[in-house]
């Protein structure tokens, strides 16, 4: 059984190999393979008689990195059944081989790493840049728009064809302007060295590029991230630090009770009006109710917007375990089902002793009303027919109007909501919704109502009730040929 041993050939010409690396390709001893034939060294190295087996041609056969690295792998372990063999590579080893990982991930061969050079010291001296600042390097072939950290140097390698360069334009796009500068260096510290500072928009385009190219991207300012998380967790925690502005300072959970209520019915009115700027705009003043509730937790030791992420994303991992886990459901029904069966299973480890704890005593009275009645009705507290439920709001009708006192009326009239909200949820509507969308009803008619008032020189308040009423038809009038 052979060993594999692997030498990383520089990322620049001959010039740059090392003396014993040279010695050793040019000893005749072994075999070499090579993950690729373009390479400066290997063109010359070839001239001087030293053969090489490419393996170029499995890039060809598959559409996936992965499975190309894979297969090379599975190919040196064959040619190292029965003798040992050098593998080459571009740059050093362990610099951006995924094949060489696979190879110190198995077993079956033992597998030596026998020098080479990396690209990263001439490339840090062809951009001037110290890698202590922060450098983040990643493989141009495989990466997510998440991996990218904008506030320290990031270098892209391997971006050795326009393809390659495309993507990682249109990546970098959804982050930067198109005119921020990148630059393109081939070769490093060889006398080949190309580099370049083009416009990220120009990156796959007018450039030559190959197998030694890679791609830096200088650190972005505050102003360019401002739509990133950390961003906006570095202005909230700025707006509460020293030097801040002393009305977020003075805030606490309590004083920003009204202002998260009055953000949430917002997103729910640019909902309604379908108006996604809008909603946009609504759904950030509602991050920022979060982002301030959080500042304060940390400020005060308790928590911080991790835990409030963490909380949130362990949650939806532990109630979809359909998705996240083995368990299988056929329809949004079952879903429901299992997410009500997990939420009572996590209630007997908390705190919680009724099955009514879990509705909100502050949210709005009739959002209380149908959630205390969808609660009580998982047990069998509930009416089980419509026809009841009318029956039960006729008596409750009754009981108010023949109530003694203005406190018994106040009292029967609650009760009689209480059975409206309940007829509601036995005809699968959403009373809070419906009762939302008569509000906004009234509004739009009664400030038509305002506009006649005006346009005839009339004050609502001397106008009969006839005449406001017959107002109030052509407003429904208007809305109806508007539709």
């Amino acid at each position: 059984m052979g060993t594999i041993r692997i030498i990383g050939l520089g990322a620049g010409d001959i010039n740059q190999l090392p003396l014993g690396v040279y010695r050793t390709l040019t000893s005749g001893k072994y075999r070499i393979f090579t993950r690729t034939m373009d390479h400066p060294v290997i063109a010359s190295l070839r001239q001087e008689g030293v053969s090489f087996v490419g393996l170029d041609d499995v890039y060809e056969r598959f559409d996936s990195f992965e499975d190309v690295y894979r297969t090379i792998t599975e190919e040196l372990l064959r040619a190292s059944k029965t003798e040992e063999i050098y593998y080459t590579v571009p740059g050093h080893p362990m610099v951006a081989e995924r094949t060489v990982q696979l190879l110190l991930e198995q077993t079956e061969r033992e597998v030596v790493v026998e020098g080479g050079q990396s690209f990263l010291d001439d490339t840090f001296k062809a951009l001037r840049i110290d890698p202590i600042d922060g450098l983040q390097l990643l493989d141009a072939t495989g990466f997510e728009r998440e991996d990218l950290t904008y506030r320290q140097h990031t270098l892209f390698c391997q971006v050795y064809d326009t393809m390659i360069a495309s993507e990682v334009k249109l990546t970098l796009l959804e982050d930067l302007p198109e005119d921020y500068p990148v630059t393109i260096v081939t070769a490093a510290g060889s006398a080949d060295e190309h580099i370049e500072t083009v416009a990220l928009e120009e990156l796959d385009r007018k450039v030559q590029l190959n197998n030694l190219t890679s791609v830096y991207v200088p650190k972005a300012s505050a102003g360019t991230l401002s739509h990133q998380f950390q961003e906006l967790r570095h202005v909230i925690r700025r707006l509460r630090g020293p030097g801040g502005c002393p009305w977020d300072q003075k805030q606490t959970h309590a004083s920003l009770k009204k202002y998260l209520i009055e953000e949430a019915y917002e997103v729910i009115e640019a909902i309604d009006a379908e108006d996604d700027e809008h909603l946009a705009d609504e759904l950030g003043d509602v991050l920022l109710q979060v982002m301030l509730h959080s500042q304060i937790g940390e400020d005060a030791g308790y928590f911080s917007i991790d835990d409030v992420i963490q909380s949130v994303t362990e949650k939806m991992v532990r109630r979809h375990p359909h998705v996240f886990g083995d368990e299988e459901v056929d329809s949004a029904e079952d879903v429901n089902r299992n997410w009500e069966a997990i939420k009572q299973e996590e209630k007997h480890t908390s705190d919680r002793e009724s099955l009514l704890d879990g509705v909100l005593k502050h949210s709005p009275a009739l959002l209380q009303a149908i959630d205390l009645q969808k609660k009580a009705s998982k047990v069998g507290f509930d009416w089980n027919s419509k026809s009841a439920v009318l029956d039960k709001m006729k008596e409750e009708w009754e009981e108010y109007t023949s109530a003694p006192s203005k406190r018994e009326q106040e009292k029967e009239l609650g009760d009689f909501l209480f059975t409206v909200a309940n007829l509601a949820r036995h005809d699968g509507i959403d009373a809070e919704l419906v009762l939302q969308e008569t509000n906004r009803k009234f509004r739009r008619r009664f400030t038509f109502l305002e506009e006649e008032s005006e346009r005839s020189g009339q004050r609502l308040e001397d106008m009969s009730l006839e005449g406001l009423e017959e107002w109030w038809m052509k407003a429904k009038e208007k809305e109806r040929i508007d539709k």
